[in-house]
């Protein structure tokens, strides 16, 4: 990757950042119109005095914008930031319940952990400052997979796709899919190097990253596959080995922690009422959209991102990815598409990152001239699925 698509790729991944700072402002703008909002306090925040939770309208928009980018799962994780994982999980758990905060993965929290040691600002601070740094090398190392499939040029268009699509708003966010993703793209790299080692101790971490990092045991095993089948390569077996170790270890050491066996699944199950409905929870939602647009914001955002899905399938038919890039892709659509409660959305679509690879490839070659306007409509998208999720949050 010569200097020029570099400084390029990079100017557009801070205009990317810079999309997701407009959609927090946003709702903070909103929210300072609002006589009727109070902001909860955060001991994150220098000189906060708790006398004023709960009581005042901000002064001015920065905290607002922090409850946007820190809202979700972020809280969730910045409460294991602050105090761990829970050393018992009571029956019935609810959402409600801090005992909750057992069903998040364990790697992210304890990287904002280390940064908080030697950044100033407080946690808050350091995981928002992690996902911008991890944020920009998964950006830069996807760009070094399509460069090495389909070229220079492909390569600085998949890292333009990376910063803009709409579900890299995540990667400004206290999410772990920033930390997933730079495990993820590191892996593949290693598989597509035949680098079998590296490539178990990255889908080791990315397992123990995220619940769909799992996705990654697809990847390695489908490239040893190959590599058995093809060269006769035992040593592929390593990654694959290695592959599931770190969510193994994290089901081990939360059993123990909490003194009570399978809680993950438990939490999983009754803080979060998570079954499984075969992709009919998005078919449903999907049909909803279209009978009824605009009727539910959910509803409209499972149709685009379906049709999103369906359209760079298609492009992988363009461009066929390799077959590791392609179990990977295909398990991270599988873990989207089979929950009962949350399915379709940008940012689970966003983590099978190989598919916008072909994209890169089929929009480097289409003669209509349509990059422009792949470019405007996922910064347009980016901007207000940010919005959009900083409203369902207040």
């Amino acid at each position: 990757m010569c200097s020029s698509d570099l400084g390029r790729s990079g100017l557009v991944y801070i205009f990317s950042r810079l999309c997701v700072v407009v959609g927090a402002a946003i709702v903070a703008a909103e929210l300072r119109a609002d006589e009727n909002y109070r902001l909860e306090f955060h001991s994150w925040w220098p000189g906060a005095d708790p006398h004023y939770a709960g009581k005042v309208i901000p002064k001015n928009a920065l905290r607002p914008m922090i409850d946007v980018l820190t809202s979700w799962d972020g809280l969730w994780y910045l409460r294991i930031v602050r105090n761990g994982y829970p050393h018992a999980v009571r029956p019935n758990v609810t959402y409600d319940m801090n005992d909750a905060r057992a069903a998040f993965f364990p790697l992210y929290p304890t990287l904002v952990r280390w940064f908080d040691l030697v950044l100033p600002g407080g946690d808050t601070i350091a995981a928002l400052f992690l996902n911008v740094l991890l944020g920009a090398a998964a950006v830069w190392i996807v760009g070094l997979l399509a460069r090495d499939l389909f070229g220079l040029r492909v390569g600085e268009r998949a890292m333009q796709l990376m910063a803009l699509f709409p579900g890299s708003f995540v990667l400004s966010f206290a999410y772990t899919e920033a930390l997933l993703l730079v495990l993820a793209a590191g892996c593949l790299w290693c598989l597509h190097k035949r680098n079998w080692w590296a490539a178990g101790v990255l889908a080791a971490l990315g397992t123990a990253t995220r619940p769909n990092g799992v996705a990654l045991v697809a990847a390695c095993a489908v490239a040893a596959l190959v590599a058995v089948r093809r060269d006769r390569d035992w040593r592929a077996l390593i990654a694959v080995l290695l592959s599931p170790l770190g969510f193994l270890s994290f089901q081990w050491w939360i059993d123990r922690h909490t003194g009570q066996r399978g809680i993950w699944f438990r939490v999983q199950t009754e803080a979060w009422g998570e079954g499984t409905s075969f992709g009919f929870t998005a078919i449903r939602r999907t049909v909803l959209a279209i009978v009824n647009p605009l009727s539910s914001p959910t509803n409209s955002i499972t149709l685009i991102t379906v049709a999103s899905l369906l359209l760079m399938v298609w492009f992988t038919r363009r461009h066929p990815l390799p077959a590791p890039m392609l179990a990977f892709s295909t398990a991270i659509v599988l873990f989207m598409l089979v929950p009962e409660t949350v399915t379709a959305r940008p940012r689970f679509l966003y983590t099978a990152f190989p598919l916008l690879i072909s994209s890169a490839a089929w929009l480097e070659e289409d003669e209509r001239g349509r990059w422009p306007y792949a470019v405007a409509a996922c910064a347009a998208g980016l901007v207000g699925l940010t919005a959009q999720i900083g409203r369902a949050h207040v």
